[in-house]
């Protein structure tokens, strides 16, 4: 996985079994019906390593197009991930085209059950043809390289949002979780990207990027610009990874949408502070033994504060909280949608939401909650459709 497994600087690793989860019939009418997106997956990244053919059953990862048609997924957002290591570097491009590729090794490998999406016309003609989508998201700029040509060539290549940063500052934004402020914003070849992905129907993507960044993309995008995949930081205080209350207004005002991350540390507290608070008690531990840090006192410790101290995976309630924050606080249901970061966060998914099947689990929690079949059809596409288009529009008449 690419970051955020269940771990320490331990080393700790916990997993979780799937749970089950038993939905209405309703819930699954609505998931074979209506086209589900979700705007973050990490397939490409996940089959970086050695390929897995994922048109057929698979017996790891998150994703397989079984599952996908058992949940009702008709256009995952392919993340065509870019490590900040590569930053500033002839290889960031280099691996962002090696994982444009993996993505078409997909449909090449299967036509009939992939196809790769480059508009919000391809995605409802994939639908009506019972064919999955495969539209790309950029997450990481670095890519880009400072040149804004690059914007243009991986539009062509099929790129229809861009994360600005990811870990680090890059030469475009700087990031949430550095906390070298490099830029105190965007850079100004940022300000000018942010512009070109407007101009050409690019989504700008607001996650991973630092507050002060955010500010200024809400003061220089021209079209709505999207999260693809962030949480709410109400839930999880001091997170900037996730977006405050006052971002998440502005980022509605301007016509943009929320796609909630299902990491277990993105939704909850207790999550959200596990490996932190395993440092703390390793390195108490290493004190009151009167012992160095080795190997084998790590691997004596992992076992001991696993058994005494379980990871606490957040539950499909929580991301359920984490909607219905967002439509509390902006007042509607129009500015929300579902960004799972599936095989992005290893084996920290939800209890219930643990792969790409469980999307109609999601869809009877909201029906337990009150939403109407029309609300739920906004979440799972009809609000990130309506940004795209948006974009698309913008481009067309610029």
């Amino acid at each position: 996985m690419k970051r955020f497994l269940v771990t320490s600087a331990l080393g700790v690793i916990l997993t979780s079994a799937l749970s089950a989860y038993d939905v209405s019939e309703k819930a699954n009418e609505i998931a074979k019906n209506t086209i589900i997106i979700d705007t973050h997956i990490d397939v490409p990244y996940r089959l970086n390593d050695g390929w897995i053919d994922v048109t057929k059953a698979t017996e790891g990862g998150d994703f397989d197009y079984p599952r996908a048609i058992k949940g009702g997924l008709n256009a995952p957002f392919m993340s065509i991930y870019t490590p900040a290591a590569l930053d500033g570097t002839p290889d960031a491009k280099k691996h962002a085209e090696r994982m444009i590729g993996i993505v078409e090794k997909m449909v090449a490998t299967a036509p009939e059950k992939f196809q790769i999406a480059h508009s919000v016309a391809d995605v409802e003609t994939a639908f009506k043809k019972g064919i999955i989508a495969l539209p790309m998201g950029m997450e990481n700029g670095s890519p880009i390289s400072g040149d804004l040509d690059n914007i243009d060539y991986f539009y062509k290549r099929g790129i229809r949002y861009v994360t600005l940063s990811h870990s680090k500052a890059n030469g475009i934004s700087d990031s949430s979780y550095d906390d070298n402020r490099k830029w105190f914003g965007l850079s100004e070849f940022g300000v000018k990207a942010v512009e070109r992905m407007n101009n050409i129907g690019v989504m700008v993507d607001v996650s991973h990027i630092s507050d002060t960044a955010f500010w200024k993309v809400m003061e220089v995008a021209k079209a709505p610009a999207i999260a693809s995949h962030s949480s709410v930081r109400k839930f999880t205080p001091g997170f900037e990874r996730n977006m405050n209350d006052k971002m998440i207004k502005a980022l509605a005002q301007q016509g943009g949408v929320i796609m909630i991350n299902y990491g277990s540390s993105f939704l909850t507290k207790g999550a959200n502070q596990y490996n932190t608070n395993a440092v703390k008690a390793y390195q108490a531990y290493l004190k009151a033994e009167g012992i160095e840090n080795t190997t084998e006192a790590q691997e004596k410790f992992r076992k001991k504060y696993s058994l005494e101290t379980p990871y606490p995976f957040a539950t499909l309630n929580d991301v359920l909280d984490h909607i219905d924050h967002v439509v509390q606080i902006t007042g509607s249901v129009d500015f929300v949608g579902i960004g799972s970061d599936y095989d992005g966060v290893g084996n920290t998914l939800p209890v219930g939401l643990k792969d790409v099947s469980s999307y109609p689990a999601l869809i009877d929690g909201l029906l337990k909650r009150g939403y109407s079949e029309d609300d739920i059809k906004k979440i799972l596409s009809g609000n990130i459709l309506r940004v795209w288009r948006a974009v698309e529009d913008y481009a067309a008449n610029h």
